[in-house]
């Protein structure tokens, strides 16, 4: 998995007093599971639901209630795993993780930690200086998630919210692969892509449906390297963990801070503790917040209400004949089929949406680069300064793709094309018919042109002569013919009578 064809970036470097040191990262992302119902329950997964409302028996940990496996959830863990190109185990268990969780009622987590549902996986993280590395997925698992603890409603009490308790996630645990904040960062990024592809996660992070565990640890140059030969993780540092991280600044700035401190203690003499910290981002630092717990600590042991899950194999087959074209592949396709840039490729398959919108333009106006143009630079653009998103947009890829096959056409010009879309965009309706309506057609009449030419010329003897001295500045007639026919003349005619009247 680590047969790199491409150029990998270079390891993040921080310079201590005494030494230089590397990064090493490993990322346990919770991805809240997209469905209906809860892992074990059917209660809602509704987001924002009056606090406590959500909540079946099972979920309240209710004496005699027994979990009952929503097979959709397993789908779509089967469907994350295929999509992240991960082993599918067939058979696979739950356990009992046992921990104080107040706001978990149970008093343990359902899990699985000996037998996941998806095993050993990889992603292609790309980043913008156009290196890559490839990330290695060491499982996938299936896990309730715990409610919400409240200390900010009254100076004595806490409330407990146990609307998400019981919802389904998978946790995507990663082998130390990630080497600097911008890749982690990344990572996340690429997760959440894939995911959002797939429709598993709706990726919102700001409702914790998407949140990070970072495992961050430093070690000198030529350790990691050590690692890799050998897999020995005796030679990277002690890790410690920074808990729910739910932005990509954050989790970039964590990082930045936790390494320091931590190369500050080494240089200094001292030791790593290994420990789950907190990251503060008013403050920009972490802090402790528990010593890290083994696997032992909480007692595992398989839970003897859900027997073993078995699936079949033809029904993974059925998952992945189902799959949607992934971020990876649309990219390629796009590259390949619209003669487009790898950097427009990347911007148009970065959301799926604009994806859609993107191909239902170019199936309009039939021109892949000039469509990427348009949307990218004018839509996207204008989207960004109304503050919306492409699903907001009041410019259709049929009106889009209108204005388009108008500049294919000679129609328009582009300059007229920028006030059309702005028409277009403000007050909607048909591109070829506003054109029409306004008189906005391009002037193509040879002898119209040539007529406003002659007399720009005729105006200007000085000019005439600068210009036949430094050909450049027939640049200045051209611009007095745009404006003299309102911007509606051809620039090509325009460029062209204007080199032959000049004698360039």
């Amino acid at each position: 998995m680590l047969d790199l064809t491409y150029e990998t970036p270079k390891p993040k470097v921080i310079a201590g007093a005494k030494h230089d040191w590397e990064l090493v990262i490993g990322m346990e992302v919770h991805a809240q599971v997209a469905s209906n119902a809860k892992l074990f329950s059917g209660a809602s997964t509704r987001f924002g639901a009056e606090p406590n409302s959500n909540v079946a028996f099972v979920d309240a940990g209710m004496p005699g209630m027994l979990p009952v496996i929503n097979d959709y959830c397993v789908a779509q863990a089967v469907r994350t795993g295929l999509g992240l190109k991960a082993e599918i185990h067939l058979t696979s268990a739950f356990d009992r993780k046992n921990y104080f969780y107040p706001d978990l009622p149970q008093g343990y987590q359902i899990s699985q930690l000996y037998h996941p549902i998806v095993g050993e996986g990889e992603v292609l993280v790309e980043l913008g200086d156009g290196t890559a590395r490839m990330v290695r997925i060491e499982r996938i698992h299936l896990e309730q998630d715990a409610g919400k603890s409240i200390h900010d409603m009254d100076p004595a009490l806490s409330f407990v919210d146990l609307n998400r308790t019981g919802v389904a996630l998978m946790e995507i645990v990663s082998r130390p692969d990630i080497r600097g904040p911008e890749e982690a960062a990344a990572y996340v990024a690429k997760l959440r892509q894939i995911m959002l592809y797939l429709g598993t996660c709706d990726g919102n992070m700001q409702n914790g449906n998407l949140r990070a565990d970072v495992n961050v640890s430093v070690c000198l140059p030529g350790a990691y390297e050590r690692y890799q030969a050998t897999q020995d993780f005796g030679h990277l540092g002690t890790r410690c963990e920074i808990k729910n991280m739910n932005s990509m600044r954050f989790i970039q700035q964590a990082i930045e801070y936790e390494a320091r401190r931590q190369i500050a203690i080494l240089e200094a003499g001292g030791k790593i503790d290994q420990e789950t910290r907190l990251y503060d981002p008013d403050k920009g630092e972490t802090r402790s917040m528990r010593s890290k717990e083994e696997a032992h600590d909480y007692r595992y042991f398989p839970d003897p209400d859900l027997l073993p899950l078995e699936i079949e194999q033809a029904w993974v087959d059925d998952i992945a004949a189902a799959l949607p074209e992934l971020p990876d592949a649309k990219k390629a396709r796009f590259i390949g089929a619209y003669g487009l840039s790898e950097y427009d490729a990347s911007v148009l398959t970065a959301d799926l949406d604009a994806a859609h919108y993107f191909e239902a333009v170019v199936a309009d106006a039939g021109d892949g680069k000039l469509a990427a143009n348009w949307v990218i630079n004018e839509l996207f653009g204008r989207l960004k300064k109304e503050e919306q998103d492409i699903t907001q947009s009041p410019v259709s890829p049929a009106q889009l793709g209108g204005i388009i096959r108008l500049i294919k056409s000679g129609d328009i010009s582009g300059k007229i094309a920028k006030d059309l879309f702005e028409i277009v965009f403000t007050e909607g309706g048909d591109p070829a018919q506003i054109v029409a309506a306004r008189g906005m057609k391009q002037v193509t009449d040879t002898g119209a042109i040539e007529a406003a030419v002659d007399a720009i010329i005729a105006e200007n003897p000085d000019q005439v002569e600068k210009a036949k001295q430094n050909p450049k500045l027939a640049g200045w007639f051209v611009g007095q013919v745009m404006k003299a026919t309102g911007g509606k003349a051809n620039p090509a005619a325009v460029n062209e009578m204007v080199s032959a009247k000049l004698g360039l």
